[in-house]
């Protein structure tokens, strides 16, 4: 059996025909696209968003820190190949001995923050169909995750479906729906599918309203390193919302993964869960387990480069870490995900490492590798 890791969260960079392509005929005139932008380099520019996605930034895993002002500059054509072709990436994987990924998207990320619903499921339909074709390429290396606006429940469970028909292994949700939010009872079918077609529901941060890619660089208070240090935040409260919502309670198969977003504050977080329900349980009264027992359960944590999570020994043997390299975006581990992966986990047994680096993302996906 085979030790090498699987990265639960990396991304790719949807290339030029992604959205034009494969967008229903309706929405093609105004799909996403790549232009040249005033300063000669390809962007995506996304109909009703004022400010266009330079490309050089999202492929700039192992580009040393200094030059990142010139990689923001970069086109298609000089950006990392493995960055959006299926059979580069897997020769980046071999380079770096990781046997295969979870692919997120990088410009979907940035159309969870769009305020037409109609507009962001045609283009999530849209990537989800590029996707597929990109994954069937290397199907035992490559797997996607489906994006879904959550325009409606009657559409995310049409997502849903059709995401499984498509052979993708899980659901990219964005971190604010349309109607509601999360822990309304009306969302019960949406989760009862999801259970029903094993698809685990992933929540990346920037994805949720006023914590999206945009709010990193206007962070309410201070400098805008302030914004990045926000980042967390958005992904704690949809955590909050399925914990103090009893959607575990009512749906004890549900999965759901919180991605890129650390994963050292979650025995504090556990910790004030508990407090709070059992000092304030007022509404609360439907939970049969304390809050942390459903995080153990029901959830499932990424990070990259962070050493304080595998520091907690109850957090390190729950279940809950799964490492994940993010190419090939800035915060990449690349090319040294190997040497990064041992010098953090020197302290825990081979079995311990395992799963925290494969076992655990095969699991929670259920994935042939």
């Amino acid at each position: 059996m085979s030790t090498a890791a699987i990265s639960a969260d990396s991304h790719i960079v949807e290339p030029p025909g992604c959205y034009v392509d494969h967008i229903d005929a309706r929405w093609r005139d105004v799909a996403p696209r790549v232009e040249k932008n005033d300063k000669g380099v390809d962007a995506y520019v996304i109909d009703g968003l004022a400010n266009p996605i330079p490309i050089g930034l999202l492929a700039a895993a192992g580009i040393p820190s200094s030059e990142l002002i010139a990689a923001r500059r970069h086109s298609f054509d000089q950006i990392n190949p493995a960055a959006f072709d299926p059979d580069a990436r897997v020769a980046i994987q071999d380079e770096e001995n990781i046997d295969g990924e979870l692919i997120y998207a990088s410009i979907g990320m940035v159309l969870c923050a769009h305020p037409d619903f109609s507009y962001k499921t045609a283009c999530m339909a849209a990537y989800n169909r590029w996707l597929a074709g990109f994954c069937a390429r290397q199907p035992t290396r490559l797997f996607g995750l489906a994006q879904t606006a959550v325009e409606s429940v009657d559409q995310t469970i049409d997502d849903m479906e059709i995401a499984k028909s498509l052979g993708l292994v899980g659901m990219m949700m964005t971190g604010t729906p349309q109607h509601e939010d999360y822990d309304h009872p009306a969302y019960d079918p949406v989760w009862e599918a999801a259970v029903d077609l094993d698809l685990p529901l992933c929540f990346h941060i920037l994805t949720s309203k006023d914590y999206d890619v945009a709010a990193t660089f206007r962070p309410p208070r201070g400098h805008r390193a302030n914004g990045f240090m926000n980042i967390i935040r958005g992904v704690q409260d949809i955590l909050g919302v399925f914990v103090f919502g009893g959607v575990f309670e009512r749906f004890p198969q549900l999965k759901l993964v919180v991605a890129e977003g650390d994963a050292g504050w979650v025995p504090h977080w556990c910790y004030r869960a508990d407090h709070v329900a059992e000092r304030m349980a007022v509404g609360l009264d439907q939970l049969s387990k304390t809050p942390s027992e459903y995080v153990r359960e029901h959830v499932r944590f990424t990070f990259q480069d962070y050493k304080t999570a595998h520091r907690d020994p109850e957090m390190v043997d729950s279940g809950c870490l799964m490492w994940a390299s993010d190419f090939p975006h800035t915060d990449s581990t690349y090319p040294h995900s190997q040497q990064t992966i041992s010098s953090q986990t020197g302290h825990l047994t081979d079995a311990q490492r395992t799963k925290i680096t494969r076992g655990n993302v095969l699991q929670t996906f259920n994935l042939a590798v």
